[in-house]
């Protein structure tokens, strides 16, 4: 590395005032050190990336999420208790104050406090919907397992019976092989 080089690395790895600077040592090459001071703003600089803290760490979740109705008419109930807290908050407000829109505000915390439960309630019912209609684990040693699969079997096997009669009509008994 020469004089010039030299001077170019130091002028380079300079960040924002000095923040943080490369000495190189004298002759040259691979013999180069770092000495880095660090200002309070910048805590992670001139830290091999492999020692730094991780901004971000994946944790196993403890439950399943939710299914999409279920989560859909949770946040709707969340965004409607929220308003209904603050409009009786307003309507509180008010009524110290002796304003006349305290009478408006409770009327329409009353109503709010109404769709709210009802807000919570579609939650609830949502929920058990969902439950009933997709929520049914059965293992395959079931007994009610083992019936549908009959069922099921019996249905095709009528089917296939069927349909074998429909052709045999359909070409006018030929295929057949007796007559009664």
């Amino acid at each position: 590395m020469g004089t010039d080089e030299q001077s170019a690395a130091v002028g380079s790895d300079t960040l924002m005032g000095s923040t943080a600077e490369r000495r190189v040592a004298p002759g040259g090459g691979s013999a180069a050190r770092s000495a880095v001071r660090r200002d309070p703003e910048a805590q992670d600089r001139g830290i091999p990336a492999d020692e730094r803290r991780a901004l971000w760490v994946e944790e196993p979740a403890h439950r399943r999420r939710m299914p999409d109705p279920v989560r859909t008419s949770a946040v709707r109930a969340v965004i409607i208790i929220a308003v209904t807290l603050l409009q009786a908050m307003v309507a509180f407000f008010c009524t110290m104050a002796g304003s006349w829109l305290a009478f408006p505000m409770v009327i329409s915390s009353i109503v709010s406090t109404v769709v709210a439960t009802w807000g919570a309630l579609d939650v609830w019912v949502t929920r058990q919907v969902w439950n009933q209609r997709y929520g049914v684990v059965s293992d395959p040693s079931s007994t009610a397992r083992a019936l549908r699969r009959e069922r099921r079997r019996a249905r095709r096997q009528a089917r296939a019976t069927e349909r074998a009669q429909e052709r045999i009509r359909r070409r006018g008994g030929a295929g057949q092989l007796s007559h009664p």
